[in-house]
């Protein structure tokens, strides 16, 4: 069965999609630890982000510093930081996540935004791309 992500790639749930390729997809995700949490994926469905060859591993990275620069530019923080964590949902990806402090890594954190408020950071980061 195909993983959440790959069904989001695929276009069968929506998502407030940031950038696209041929090979990656950055999107929000629905329940952010901090306003422009962002998800990228390969879309090719590998459960383990170190079983991706590395091509496909290094382009994934290259891609997330695209649009970690473009986060950047909408959403005041330090940092854009990265995490792997990789039991959530088996289909390799990088967290892209606006920070001031560790504390704000606290994945138990997560922020209430609507579906307006995800569209709309969605498009301005969009726009910064």
């Amino acid at each position: 069965m195909a993983s959440i992500f790959s069904r989001i790639a695929a276009g069968e749930i929506p998502c407030h999609k940031i950038a696209e390729t041929e090979q990656f997809l950055a999107f929000l995700d629905i329940s952010p630890v901090a306003k422009g949490h962002t998800l990228v994926i390969p879309k090719q469905e590998t459960d383990y982000i170190f079983d991706l060859e590395d091509e496909l591993l290094a382009g994934l990275h290259i891609f997330s510093k695209k649009v970690a620069k473009a986060i950047e530019k909408v959403v005041s923080c330090e940092r854009i930081a990265t995490a792997v964590v990789g039991l959530e949902v088996p289909h390799a990806h990088i967290h892209l996540i606006p920070i001031n402090s560790m504390a704000d890594m606290n994945f138990a954190n997560k922020k209430n935004m609507s579906q307006e408020e995800l569209a709309q950071v969605a498009e301005q980061i969009r726009q910064q791309l």
